[in-house]
């Protein structure tokens, strides 16, 4: 899954690395090192602007909340929990089928965080021991430092409890679709740790390399089996990922230093 990320990188950098036509700045982010579901994020997409004379798409960076509702919802409770959507079945679920065909995004992140269980606290799990365990936090990015492009699904929803002109009668939220975590050996791999990122958790979410950011966004593309094969996970070995401070499981905590490598995990009975 995908439950934490870090999105540091200026707008400005963004729209000129996707190519962005429209970005409003008054929708301004600040760098987050720590970024959790139901906070704002950019996201990348395609669709016309709104009350313009030429209806045609327009590559756009907008601000959406990180949880989606689909917008036949009847009320909006249940977007902190739609943070993720599988690949495999994104094309037919309720909630997200109707986005996969016609409202797609890229989120830009700089990598993702996540958690590995150490093997004391494992083996008390498995003896039915209650215990909370201990979690060491892995920060994983491409080892070339380039964005790692998320592929995302949007929707919108309309609050009936407010006047239309109120500013906050539409939400529009998205998804992050993950994939299965790559088994090949990662690029860059800590001296003591995880060999690939499938060590670390089965889950992962589904970078899109530069070469299929157009057609994933393009709003033309609706044809489920085209737009299935573009999320077949990228190639292996592009991963880098190393051990950080326990300090980014507090969603409170955020700055540069969360992303800064240890030298080993903080358990040493993690692998």
């Amino acid at each position: 899954m995908c439950g934490r990320y870090a999105a540091s990188r200026r707008p400005e950098d963004l729209t000129g690395l996707f190519g962005v036509e429209k970005w409003d700045p008054t929708e301004t982010l600040e760098p987050d090192w720590n970024v959790a579901p139901t906070k704002e994020v950019y996201a990348i997409l395609e669709r016309p602007v709104k009350d313009a004379d030429d209806q045609r798409p327009v590559r756009q960076m907008r601000t959406l909340k990180w949880g989606l509702v689909p917008s036949w919802s009847k009320t909006p409770e249940g977007g902190a929990r739609m943070i993720n959507a599988r690949a495999e079945t994104v094309h037919e679920k309720p909630s997200f089928r109707r986005s996969f065909v016609s409202r797609r995004c890229l989120l830009p992140a700089d990598g993702y965080y996540e958690w590995v269980t150490g093997a004391d606290e494992r083996q008390l799990e498995e003896k039915g021991k209650r215990k909370r365990p201990r979690k060491q936090p892995y920060f994983v990015t491409p080892a070339d430092g380039s964005v790692f492009a998320m592929a995302g699904l949007y929707d919108f929803w309309r609050d009936p409890s407010l006047p239309d002109d109120h500013p906050r009668a539409w939400w529009v939220t998205c998804s992050v679709i993950t994939t299965e975590a790559e088994t090949s050996p990662l690029a860059v791999a800590p001296a003591e740790g995880p060999a690939a990122l499938a060590d670390i958790h089965p889950r992962m979410p589904l970078m899109l390399t530069p070469d299929r950011w157009d057609a994933w966004l393009d709003p033309a593309r609706t044809d489920t089996g085209e737009l299935k094969a573009l999320l077949e996970p990228p190639p292996g070995g592009l991963m880098r990922a190393y051990p950080v401070s326990t300090a980014v499981s507090n969603v409170r905590n955020n700055g540069p230093e969360l992303l800064e490598e240890l030298a080993a995990p903080e358990m040493s009975t993690l692998f």
